[in-house]
């Protein structure tokens, strides 16, 4: 596996692996688990080539958050990303990324307004923006993103069908399932925040939206599923709730009932130093 970290050995590398075939993203912000190397995994069967990017990008934390804390372990993951075949690692710094007088900025309206976008503005502005950048980079035929982060998934396939950045269609960035610990946990590279004892409660997550929506599916009025939700999560150990919303899945408006169409249930909720998403189908 080839590793760089400037913009044009990038692009001369990319070019000499297309000439085998597809080459394929997966963007990750590094401590890798299970769930990223599952990405590069199902990258390899649909490309000839898996670039993987790694970079901790600064315009998507807020005043106040882990940007300082968040784990970097780049040879470690690099060593993991070789065993699974990827090709390429893109692995650029700050200067690199935003070089000095950066001045751009990628807004994308509806579907980052809500959820987390509320509780952490300009978030997923720093997402929109640092991803056109990479598929830009990259110049990749798909890519590749993990469905525990739903919100960034739709955030991202907007901005590629509004901005032209993908052909044929938006169907080349890839939702892939969300994988769990053996508990039901969601991986995350945030898992590592949490004590023992947070780790031990921090299931109680999938196990109240897997009750919820069993009762809205059930016939129980959305409100009320989603206040026994939250109460499940303050009285198992979560400090606080963000929002718990059943949804659209693909707008993210939020429902009021269970409709005919496709919906998600999205939670947010904080353990510790830990602030922890999840969603499932509903």
């Amino acid at each position: 596996m080839q590793t760089v970290n400037r913009i044009d050995p990038l692009r001369d590398a990319v070019s000499a692996l297309r000439r085998d075939g597809k080459v394929a993203l997966v963007p990750t912000m590094g401590a890798l688990h299970e769930g990223h190397l599952t990405l590069v995994r199902e990258a390899r069967k649909r490309a000839a080539h898996v670039v993987a990017s790694i970079f901790v990008n600064p315009r998507q934390f807020g005043a106040g958050e882990d940007l300082d804390a968040y784990p970097r372990q780049l040879a470690a993951d690099s060593a993991l990303l070789a065993a699974e075949g990827a090709s390429l690692l893109w692995a650029p710094d700050a200067a690199a990324m935003y070089p000095a007088g950066y001045a751009t900025n990628i807004s994308v309206s509806g579907v980052s307004e809500g959820l987390c976008g509320a509780a952490r503005p300009g978030h997923f502005d720093g997402v929109a923006t640092v991803v056109c950048k990479l598929f830009n980079q990259v110049g990749p035929d798909l890519a590749l993103f993990g469905e525990k982060d739903w919100q960034q998934l739709a955030v991202i396939r907007r901005m590629a069908r509004d901005l032209d950045l993908f052909r044929p269609t938006v169907d080349d960035i890839i939702g892939v399932e969300t994988v769990r610990e053996a508990d039901g946990l969601a991986m995350s590279s945030r898992n590592a925040y949490l004590t023992a004892e947070q780790r031990a409660a921090a299931p109680a997550l999938p196990r109240a939206m897997r009750a919820a929506i069993a009762a809205i599916a059930a016939g129980a009025p959305v409100a009320e599923a989603l206040v026994t939700l939250e109460q499940a999560l303050l009285s198992g150990g979560f400090a606080s709730v963000d929002y718990a919303m059943l949804c659209d899945a693909d707008s993210l408006a939020p429902l009021a009932e269970r409709g005919a169409g496709s919906a998600r249930l999205l939670v947010a909720a904080r353990i510790g130093r830990a602030r922890l998403i999840d969603n499932m189908a509903a």
